[in-house]
């Protein structure tokens, strides 16, 4: 007997397809000619582990997976919806026809798709975390540097330590290394004139602007003899009479 369906073809062209979890795969499968009656259906594996995933005659309005053109004859690509990393597989689309014994069997079935998932799609959650932890590492970076930044400055600008300079073996005087302005100036000459015998004339001491101590330059403390201990000498400055 000649065989049914000489000139029916099933074609499925997609080979691999790649889809993000949560989104929709689309498995593409079309046919031509006539068959003897039975259904197409779409299976996930091949073999006895084989899973129906879509079947013409038993429509399931709570199932996920749909047709793309409803009850069309020629076009049987289906839409899943909310992929997961479980749907992983190879998908078949296959023509069965009643045999001999009433049941249905292959006629006609595709190459196969392998479909796969999104490899970065799988842990959406760890990206998000990785893109706000760096955002968080560079925002505290930029508030440790503008407090660096601060303190530094705000050691530039502070007046220096006083500093204590002794004269010879009198009790010290306190100097300040920031001296040369008239306020400090007078601190420095109350300081100095508290040593002074009371015998200097106060003509004098009206006539004292400023008394500056500095420390002799190094090139005479090398010509000092050695066990010497470095002395300061004092600069008065007078009004001009």
């Amino acid at each position: 007997a000649p065989q049914v369906g000489q000139d029916f073809s099933l074609q499925q062209p997609q080979a691999k397809v790649t889809v993000a979890v949560g989104e929709t795969l689309t498995l593409s499968c079309t046919t031509s000619g006539t068959a003897g009656p039975g259904p197409v259906m779409w299976l996930k594996g091949w073999g006895n582990g084989n899973t129906t995933i879509y079947d013409q005659s038993k429509q399931d309005p709570s199932s996920r997976v749909t047709r793309a053109v409803d009850r069309s004859d020629t076009d049987f690509t289906i839409h899943m919806r909310n992929f997961q990393p479980n749907d992983v597989g190879t998908y078949y689309c296959v023509k069965f026809v009643k045999g001999n014994t009433g049941d249905d069997e292959v006629f006609k079935h595709g190459r196969g798709t392998e479909v796969s998932v999104h490899e970065a799609a799988l842990l959406p959650g760890m990206v998000a975390a990785a893109v706000v932890l760096c955002f968080l590492l560079l925002l505290g970076l930029f508030i440790a540097l503008c407090i660096y930044r601060r303190k530094r400055q705000g050691r530039v600008g502070s007046p220096c330590p006083a500093r204590t300079a002794a004269r010879g073996s009198f009790s010290s005087v306190p100097l300040r290394c920031c001296a040369g302005t008239p306020s400090t100036s007078s601190e420095v000459l109350d300081a100095e004139t508290s040593h002074v015998p009371s015998q200097q004339s106060s003509k004098e001491e009206n006539d004292i602007h400023y008394a500056d101590l500095q420390p002799l330059p190094p090139a005479m403390w090398r010509s000092r003899s050695p066990g010497t201990a470095p002395t300061e000498y004092a600069s008065l400055r007078g009004a001009a009479k």
